[in-house]
C-alpha cells in the first residue's frame, strides 16, 4: 500500500504520479489477471495525464517567460 501523501499543495503532475504508483502497486497485489490488467491500464492513464500536466506546465512557464520579456522590452 502506497502511503498518503502529507497535506500540501501538490502539482496536478504530482498528484497523476501518486495516483500511477498506486495503481501499480494494486496491480502487483492483485491476485485475479482481470483486476492486475484493469489497474495496469489505470497506470498508463494516470501516466499519461501526468505527461500532458507536464507539458501544460511548460507550456505556461514559457507564455509568462515571454509575456515578462515583452513588458521589459516595452518598459525600454
Amino acid at each position: 500500500m502506497v502511503e498518503p501523501v502529507p497535506a500540501r499543495h501538490l502539482k496536478e503532475r504530482e498528484v497523476y504520479l501518486i495516483r500511477a504508483q498506486q495503481a501499480r502497486a494494486e496491480a502487483d497485489a492483485a491476485t485475479l489477471d482481470n483486476v492486475r490488467d484493469r489497474c495496469l491500464r489505470a497506470e498508463a492513464a494516470w501516466m499519461e495525464m501526468a505527461m500532458r500536466a507536464e507539458r501544460t506546465e511548460k507550456m505556461r512557464a514559457d507564455q509568462i517567460a515571454a509575456k515578462a520579456a515583452l513588458l521589459e522590452a516595452a518598459q525600454q
